[in-house]
């Protein structure tokens, strides 16, 4: 992983568990969600899944646990989560206290079919694995095989505006992939067809961002994870790369 992509993930991770718990429960959800899932597009993924109380949900490279725990807070679920980022494991573990696995996505250290669901938000292009890391959501989930992926992609290849450790596959690319891991597609949605996020998430995001700046704006770490995310907002802004969502199931 290279430095701005641990900084983001690693110690940035940990600094928004902190500031969330100072700044009280109603900021740990969307702190945990970001960069990670909107509201809609949690519920959308939810909703598509068909996703109960009954169902245990594997959150493959889950961050800080933002979206598994808006996940277990819609529909009472158990979530599994597994983060290769130490920082970010502990912030999970002190937001919502849920059981961490420290592991990579593309080597998950889970028996055969041994969860009902799975998702991956936003970690597809974060590494060069990406057939092992589709191949290991459908070893561990059960027949039929209920999957989803935010994924960002490319229009085209990016040959020089890459940023770092990242590898956005094109549309292309992305369907081989899933049809060499043994799935198959079953919905697909972009989230720019999403409706806006409601204005009390975003306050409650920008408090937090705020108060991460004001504390580690000037440290090393802050700078390269902001001009990380600046770069791929960018991208987003351009039309270079678009939020994919899609719902996958055993092919």
């Amino acid at each position: 992983m290279t430095e701005a992509m641990g900084a983001e993930f690693d110690t940035v991770a940990e600094w928004t568990a902190q500031v969330a718990a100072d700044l009280g429960p109603d900021y740990h959800i969307p702190a945990g969600c970001r960069g990670s899932g909107s509201p809609a597009a949690l519920d959308w993924l939810i909703e598509q899944l068909r996703l109960t109380s009954e169902d245990s949900l594997l959150d493959c490279g889950a961050g800080v646990g933002g979206p598994a725990a808006y996940a277990a807070h819609a529909v009472s679920l158990a979530p599994v989560l597994v983060e290769p980022e130490a920082g970010a494991c502990r912030a999970a573990r002190r937001l919502f206290g849920f059981p961490v696995v420290q592991a990579l996505g593309s080597a998950l250290p889970l028996a055969d079919a041994c969860v009902d669901a799975a998702w991956s938000l936003g970690v597809l292009c974060t590494t060069p694995h990406q057939l092992e890391l589709l191949t290991e959501m459908r070893r561990t989930v059960r027949a039929p095989g209920r999957i989803a992926l935010l994924a960002f992609v490319a229009r085209e290849p990016l040959l020089t505006k890459q940023p770092e450790g990242n590898h956005f596959p094109t549309r292309e690319h992305l369907i081989e992939l899933i049809a060499d891991a043994g799935l198959a597609i079953q919905k697909w949605r972009s989230t720019a067809d999403l409706p806006a996020i409601p204005r009390e998430w975003t306050d409650r995001v920008d408090a937090v961002d705020a108060a991460l700046a004001d504390r580690h704006g000037t440290s090393r770490a802050w700078e390269l994870a902001e001009k990380q995310s600046k770069r791929i907002a960018d991208l987003l802004g351009e039309g270079e790369v678009t939020g994919e969502m899609l719902v996958l199931r055993h092919g």
